[in-house]
């Protein structure tokens, strides 16, 4: 059955439910629809019910566009995105950038002008770089229209720097939302070790449409212990954001979520582009990769089934490299990766794969991701290694799980037509005027969390705001090689259960726990957690409201 079919039988399916009345929990009350926006149940999709996929889907097509009018794989040049440059600085001398989202067209398809939400009208934003120690203002100004549009919602954004230990009215809490025509100054701290980071809206329950039509970059902080070790930089350090979309007959973006199940595209974006080739010299890369895609996890190999050396994780540099031939990555979680291209002959062609995971929809060219060509240019020859000691910070891979003082346990799952959190969702945080918490470890306490996912139809990429975390184990096996780094985001399997020790430092108050398939954090996968007391420094919607820009 071909991937719309499911979708139009799903939405079949729930009108045919929805016709037996409220006793089957399915019909969403009339109040509840008001304070979720009803375009969400109109334009964008069909409403509550949502049902396994099962394994891996298969089918040529979803977007609308003719074969004929999408590029072939591998034959669109890669490209970088900019990075940001201040625009001045504060009376304390933190750099200022300023990012204006906008809607703006971009031609990722060649022969088309595709309407995108871009950060200075781009997508991906421009790359911001930090040094650690030095805090920086970001100013956001949402110049978004009233209305998507496409889809009728109004575009309300949340500026989230994924990784980044912000206070809590800086951290893109969903609540604290910018409307069109204001302004949010956001304060950057850059007290954590180096890092991949990733900025991204975080809007309430317009999250996923509104980084689905671009709102995303990468933010890299750089610290001494990174810039000591004889690893790729520079023109060698290169970012690649994956994403997955699907096209309309006008190259307009498509937005199906599947009954809030997920958004699987037949398109892999790199760096915004379709299945780039990217040109390389004999020498080793660092490729930071992140999964920006809605709802598609990939397996990445190369072609020819040559090693990757993973150096970081989300919270940055691993205590050692791992080597690895597969590379599983579920949404919003970044690794990097180092490739070496110095056996090869110039001209030979390297592929960057797609293997899939269980409960995605593939399509005829979403096993392809880009394309590597050798040439053989001169090279700069320095910082051409991997050492075998990459970080010697052991705040959080040095936790042991006899240090913890309590165990919280945290289960995702489906229930009475929501995504929930323990069974609770947003909604029910929005209720308790912002109070109710799954937890509330005092400052500095470490605490192991199971985060237990009873499904086998689902996998949810779980990230806990504010923490880096060690993954201690999966259903009592050790984590990957490759998860062996600090991390924000945990891929929790069908039918799993992960442990992860963390210890709650840097900052007080209250932070989001959420899954990063963004329609099941929409609908409404999503609570929170405090840590010490609430103050009124740290309240995340009124110690720092937005203004009129």
């Amino acid at each position: 059955m071909s991937p719309g079919r499911i979708v139009r039988w799903r939405k079949l399916l729930y009108r045919g439910r929805t016709a037996l009345g409220e006793q089957r929990g399915v019909v969403v009350s009339a109040a509840r629809l008001s304070r979720r926006d009803m375009v969400k149940f109109s334009a964008l999709g069909a409403a509550a019910v949502a049902l396994p996929l099962g394994r891996v889907v298969n089918a040529k097509a979803v977007s609308r566009l003719p074969a004929s009018r999408l590029p072939k794989p591998y034959t669109l040049p890669f490209v970088v995105p900019p990075v940001l440059a201040p625009v001045g600085a504060t009376d304390r001398g933190e750099p200022i950038y300023e990012i204006r989202e906008r809607l703006a067209t971009a031609e990722i398809l060649p022969g088309f002008q595709t309407p995108v939400f871009g950060y200075n009208g781009m997508t991906p934003g421009p790359t911001i770089k930090a040094q650690r120690g030095q805090p920086i203002v970001v100013r956001m100004i949402n110049e978004l229209p009233a209305t998507h549009p496409q889809w009728g919602y109004t575009p309300w954004t949340s500026c989230h720097l994924h990784g980044s230990a912000s206070k809590p009215q800086y951290d893109g809490y969903a609540s604290d939302i910018t409307q069109p025509g204001e302004v949010k100054e956001y304060h950057y701290p850059n007290i954590q070790d180096a890092r991949t980071l990733w900025y991204h809206d975080h809007g309430v329950h317009h999250t996923a449409e509104n980084a689905y039509m671009g709102l995303a970059a990468q933010y890299h902080l750089t610290d001494g212990v990174e810039a000591g070790l004889p690893i790729p930089k520079g023109a060698y350090d290169v970012p690649l954001i994956l994403a997955d979309k699907m096209f309309g007959v006008d190259g307009s973006f498509m937005y199906d979520d599947a009954g809030h199940s997920g958004l699987w595209g037949d398109v892999i974006l790199v760096n915004g582009r379709p299945w780039p080739s990217m040109t390389v010299a004999k020498r080793k890369y660092r490729f930071r990769v992140l999964n920006a895609s809605l709802s598609r996890g990939f397996r990445l190999q190369l072609g020819n089934g040559a090693p990757m050396t993973v150096i970081a994780t989300d919270g940055g540099l691993m205590p050692a490299p791992q080597q690895t031939t597969q590379l599983r990555i579920g949404m919003a979680e970044r690794y990097e990766v180092v490739i070496d291209f110095a056996a090869y002959k110039k001209g030979d062609k390297v592929e960057l794969r797609n293997l899939g995971v269980p409960n995605s929809v593939d399509y005829d060219n979403t096993g392809k991701v880009m394309q590597f060509e050798v040439t053989d240019d001169p090279f700069d020859p320095a910082g051409n290694e991997v050492p075998a000691a990459l970080n010697p910070n052991m705040d959080v891979m040095g936790l042991l799980p006899a240090q913890a003082k309590t165990t919280t346990k945290i289960e995702v799952i489906r229930k009475n037509g929501f995504w929930t959190v323990n069974g609770q969702t947003w909604d029910d945080v929005i209720k308790s005027e912002y109070k109710k918490v799954v937890a509330n470890p005092k400052y500095d306490e470490i605490q192991i969390w199971e985060i237990k996912n009873s499904s086998g139809g689902w996998f949810h990429p779980v990230h806990i705001h504010l923490v880096d975390f060690q993954i201690l184990d999966r259903n009592g096996k050790p984590p990957f090689a490759f998860e062996k780094g600090p991390k924000d985001v945990a891929y929790v399997g069908e039918n799993e259960v992960v442990r992860a020790i963390m210890k709650f430092t840097n900052q007080t108050g209250r932070y989001m726990i959420h899954c990063h398939n963004l329609p099941h954090e929409d609908h409404d996968m999503m609570v929170q957690f405090r840590v010490g007391d609430d103050t009124a420094d740290n309240d995340p919607i009124e110690s720092d409201r937005p203004r009129k820009a």
